[in-house]
């Protein structure tokens, strides 16, 4: 098994999510083998039927009169039944997640390769060892050598194709009519034949190896990348890791119009103060769960936490045309959440939030060792700025003007505060109320 190098540390459960993965997918290629298998058989069982029926007579010369072709579905018809029962067994185990035991499939190489002997053998008796040898029947085995590719183990296709030679050779060389009297076959000429037939299994073996490292390298990236996003998506937006991982550390900052929101917990440092550690955590990793969820229904990101509140993104990484109207819908739906969360616990939480839009920076900022994906800009200070005015006029929603022109007729609820001293900022800015 292929697992990750460099972090011992971390294989054990890469691995066995590998390992799953990987068994699954052998599954479902043995499932595919199986179907081939009795679709081959359903379709040369009808070719036989038509031919019979439109050309009996040429089928009685072709066996010289010795055999009925209804007679082979004494092999056909509970060849069929077995390749449904293992595909039964099968779909069982996907289902289940397990894999299937190893001699299990040894087993069941022994049975199938062992059908084309039983026809031969028919044959055999019906038109003599020299043409039922140089007839069809041989060549099926190479239908169960070709399909053991899809078993991806070298060592079971080269028992396929050993049985398959084991076979062959065994019947031409011992298996005989009845009272005949034909040559004594040729030991080099059949040997060499069942050779071809074993190498040819081999060489099917070296192809489902080929897949199956093809299978190990693409089920072990997406493992890979599996863990990665879900170590990474616990400190950073999951958007931000899919951009990440698609365009590299070295992605170009750019100019983008976006909806910057702040949200912080009023006064939730004075409750925090007689409370336990954990209940203050608790409490808080909670309150952010419920909001980070609507957050991700409406599009938005937590580009970072602060504390006891955080910063969230409209437009950033990726482009939104209505990032002042997701942003707005998503503070409305996170009071509410809010609201009722306070009904059910003994910690009531108030929120302030405050969402300006307007163009910012945004790309991968940092080190050359450590870079963070971020937005800078004057639109990213006055939305912090915005939220801190709650406190001025202890409400719990303000928007910027540039919010209330983007929303148009979905703002008739909001209240004008006119326009206000805004810190850092020389002149008035105006700020409407919602909620």
């Amino acid at each position: 098994m292929l697992g990750l190098g460099g972090d011992k540390g971390a294989q054990p459960a890469v691995t066995a999510d590998f390992r799953h993965a990987l068994t699954q997918q052998v599954l479902r290629t043995e499932l595919i083998r199986v179907k081939a298998l009795i679709g081959t058989t359903v379709l040369l069982a009808t070719l036989i039927l038509i031919i019979h029926a439109l050309d009996p007579y040429a089928i009685e010369h072709l066996w010289h009169g010795r055999l009925n072709p209804a007679d082979l579905f004494t092999i056909l018809v509970p060849f069929v039944l077995f390749e449904l029962w293992v595909h039964f067994v099968i779909v069982r185990h996907l289902g289940k997640g397990y894999d299937l035991p190893v001699y299990r499939r040894y087993i069941g190489v022994l049975v199938e390769t062992s059908m084309p002997t039983l026809a031969l053998g028919m044959h055999i008796d019906s038109m003599g060892p020299v043409e039922a040898l140089g007839f069809a029947v041989p060549f099926t085995y190479f239908i169960f050598i070709i399909l053991s590719t899809l078993r991806l183990d070298f060592w079971l296709s080269s028992f396929t194709g050993f049985v398959a030679a084991a076979e062959l050779f065994g019947m031409a060389m011992f298996y005989h009519r009845a009272g005949s009297s034909e040559p004594v076959p040729d030991l080099y000429y059949h040997s060499v034949r069942s050779t071809i037939v074993l190498i040819c299994g081999m060489l099917a073996g070296a192809v489902g190896v080929q897949l199956r490292r093809q299978f190990e390298a693409s089920i072990l990236a997406a493992t890979a990348r599996d863990r990665i996003t879900n170590l990474f998506g616990q400190h950073v937006s999951p958007q931000v890791v899919e951009r990440l991982m698609a365009e590299g550390t070295a992605s170009k900052s750019d100019i983008r119009r976006v909806a910057v929101m702040f949200v912080d917990f009023r006064s939730f440092t004075a409750g925090a103060r007689t409370r336990s550690p954990q209940e203050v955590v608790d409490r808080l990793d909670g309150a952010f769960a419920v909001l980070v969820d609507i957050l991700d229904r409406h599009g938005g990101i937590v580009n970072k936490f602060l504390g006891d509140g955080f910063l969230a993104l409209f437009g950033a990484p990726l482009e939104a045309h209505d990032a002042a109207h997701r942003a707005v819908a998503a503070a409305r739906e996170m009071l509410e959440a809010n609201e009722r969360t306070n009904k059910a616990t003994s910690w009531p939480l108030r929120i302030g939030i405050g969402i300006h839009i307007g163009e910012v920076v945004a790309g991968n900022i940092g080190s050359p060792r450590r870079k963070e994906y971020t937005v800078i800009g004057d639109t990213v200070n006055f939305a912090a700025r915005l939220e801190t005015l709650n406190k001025d006029f202890n409400s719990q929603f303000l928007i910027s003007d540039a919010v209330y022109d983007a929303l148009g007729e979905e703002c008739r609820d909001a209240v004008s505060l006119g326009e206000v001293e805004v810190r850092g900022y020389d002149k008035p800015m105006t700020v409407w109320r919602l909620g």
